[in-house]
């Protein structure tokens, strides 16, 4: 397992993705599920930066595992910002014109699609978000 600890911000979207790629570059990882993961990652780590501390800020980290038999990539994002749990949002309803949508959620059903498993947890002041992507 690797980790890595940062501030909460836009700006380092790009260096968890550099630390989360270098790790499934190093397992040989299919270009497909890297780039699912990379949507994965931007998405869930601009949330923490944009919501979990505001108006303050504050860290993330970003675990990465991975699982031999059968091959996947476990990523895992952890704040001690306000608890939330973005599974529990509702659902948009895809089926309407883009204009006639409420605003949100549309990230979190994404990478809920394209990952094979997606949990959060509170857990001792802490928001645990855990994705894996089978390889």
């Amino acid at each position: 397992m690797k980790e890595l600890s940062l501030d909460a911000t836009v700006d380092n979207i790009a260096v968890v993705t550099d630390f989360v790629n270098a790790e499934l570059e190093a397992i040989g990882c299919p270009m497909k599920a890297q780039m699912q993961i990379d949507v994965a990652i931007d998405e869930l780590f601009s949330n923490i930066a944009l919501y979990a501390y505001a108006p303050g800020s504050g860290s993330a980290t970003v675990r990465v595992e991975t699982e031999l038999d059968p091959p996947a990539a476990i990523i895992t994002f952890i704040d001690r910002g306000v608890p939330f749990d973005p599974l529990s949002a509702c659902t948009p309803d895809v089926s309407l014109p883009a204009c006639e949508r409420d605003a949100g959620g549309l990230g979190v059903f994404l990478v809920k699609k394209i990952m094979d498993e997606v949990a959060y947890a509170y857990r001792d002041g802490e928001n645990i978000i855990r994705i894996k992507k089978r390889l």
